[in-house]
């Protein structure tokens, strides 16, 4: 019997299993998917919000605020990218003068530092970009971009370092509860531990209602959005958002923290949990809308469009702690955005619930820090050479669009919880996340993660499951 079982590697598993792991505790993940980041963590729009939308008083605006005043020292602590671009909201008129204003307020409400109204001259001096009618916007400099796979992975990796077990390929299917805790039923079979953290995202409803008699509903929220290539990556160089309505922050325009212009997303409710397809209409939408604030973009630059799913509970707040009438039971339920921002303190948040309740001790050999994926391109010509000599993988371009080496690659496999599929090193390393999209690098990539596997090239799937991309040979065709 564990004493946590934390359900869902998204951020805010991964981010409250890394703060559990502080503990003298013995802590297990269980993640459907084959690789953490496989959920509403992948898709989403990268932003570290300042904290000015969230009713003031509200868990969600106390967390956004205080995540965002994290995110800095850990970007630096895991070694992720996170770059402090600050945002704008965009005003197009004096009738929606008040809207703004009310935001401004809000955020002065809620403790976020540097707000303020800039008129629509400023704005255009500071992004040319911006359209013509510009009125006024509301500048939030304590706002930033972020790299949501590699906080995610980071998470996780220092976790499992600090002796978190990850189990994946693992579906929970009933929980029941038993003497000193709880029994999962699982597709890998049974599990038990004295709590259980959901944090399942657009599934937090359905183990949540498993316990309680008192039932949550979660709505997944469907966003388009459209990646442009960076060659566009400058045409903006904050976050632009629209006045916000109830369905969320609007179209935004954003620079990503690796050179690429992203732009979306919609806010379609569906019933379907795994509807992450996307829409000619939503895409329509994405593009009309985001025209309105931002002149000129580039849309012949797109290079892959997609969609992720925002866990929408009827509420519309975070719901984090114990279940009333489950003892023992932690909801993390209804993190939508503001929730990547929000996840250091949302593991800050659940690990300290924990540790009231089973009175944990801290560890003295903690490991508060991690190194990524080295990155030739932050070396010397000089440094380069000398890796070069010494790992010769390193010499080897695999994927040319984005200049991601063999010897990346091969630590992207070997690293703690290491990627076992094409979008698992995609994620780690952007091999096959540039202009062409994978359509040269595939092959070569699937070449190495079989080498390294020690399986054949018609085992490695795309992401996980059945997704194989190797169905047959010619020979065996004839």
């Amino acid at each position: 019997m564990y004493d946590v079982i934390i359900i869902g590697g998204g951020v805010s598993g991964a981010a409250s299993a890394r703060e559990l792991s502080r503990y003298k505790a013995s802590v297990c993940v269980l993640e459907k998917e084959e690789d953490v980041c496989c959920g509403t963590s992948k898709a989403n729009s990268a932003i570290v919000h300042a904290g000015y939308d969230a009713v003031p008083g509200s868990l969600m605006a106390k967390l956004n605020v205080k995540g965002n005043e994290m995110m800095e020292q850990l970007s630096k602590d895991l070694d992720f990218p996170f770059k402090r671009i600050g945002s704008l909201v965009i005003c197009l008129s004096k009738e929606d003068m008040p809207a703004l204003e009310e935001l401004y307020e809000r955020g002065v409400k809620n403790g976020v530092r540097g707000l303020q109204i800039v008129s629509g001259e400023e704005v255009r001096a500071m992004e040319p970009n911006i359209t013509d009618q510009v009125y006024a916007a509301l500048y939030a400099p304590s706002a930033g971009i972020v790299c949501p796979f590699n906080l995610n992975i980071a998470l996780a990796e220092n976790a499992c370092e600090n002796g978190v077990e990850f189990k994946f390929n693992t579906e929970v299917e009933d929980i029941v509860k038993i003497d000193g805790g709880y029994e999962l039923s699982t597709s890998q079979g049974k599990f038990q531990a004295k709590y259980v953290v959901n944090a399942a995202g657009v599934y937090a409803d359905k183990f949540h209602n498993m316990v309680s008699e008192k039932k949550i509903r979660i709505t997944p929220r469907r966003g388009d959005y459209c990646l442009l290539d960076k060659t566009a990556g400058n045409h903006v160089s904050r976050t632009i958002f629209s006045l916000p309505t109830k369905y969320g922050k609007g179209v935004l325009v954003t620079p990503t923290v690796h050179g690429n212009l992203l732009v979306g997303p919609t806010a379609i409710d569906i019933e379907n949990k795994e509807g992450t397809n996307t829409t000619r209409e939503g895409l329509d939408e994405v593009i009309s809308k985001a025209g309105q604030n931002v002149k000129d973009l580039p849309m012949r630059q797109v290079i892959t469009s997609f969609a992720g799913l925002r866990a929408h509970e009827d509420g519309s707040e975070f719901i984090i702690g114990e279940v009333e009438d489950a003892e023992g039971f932690i909801d993390c339920a209804g993190i939508e955005s503001p929730g990547l921002t929000s996840c250091p303190a949302i593991g800050e948040m659940v690990a300290g619930i924990l540790k009231e309740k089973m009175n944990l001790e801290e560890k003295e050999n903690f490991i508060a820090t991690r190194k990524g994926i080295l990155d030739p391109d932050t070396l010397t010509k000089e440094e380069q050479a000398e890796l070069i000599k010494k790992e010769p993988a390193y010499g080897n371009i695999i994927c040319r669009c984005e200049m991601i080496t063999e010897g990346e690659i091969i630590d992207a496999i070997r690293r703690p919880l290491g990627a076992k599929s094409l979008d698992g090193v995609k994620r780690r390393t952007r091999a096959g996340m540039g202009r062409c999209q994978s359509g040269f690098c595939s092959p070569r990539t699937m070449e190495i993660l079989a080498r390294e596997l020690g399986v054949s090239m018609s085992d490695i799937t795309k992401s996980g499951g059945k997704s194989r991309l190797v169905v047959g040979t010619n020979k065996d065709r004839i």
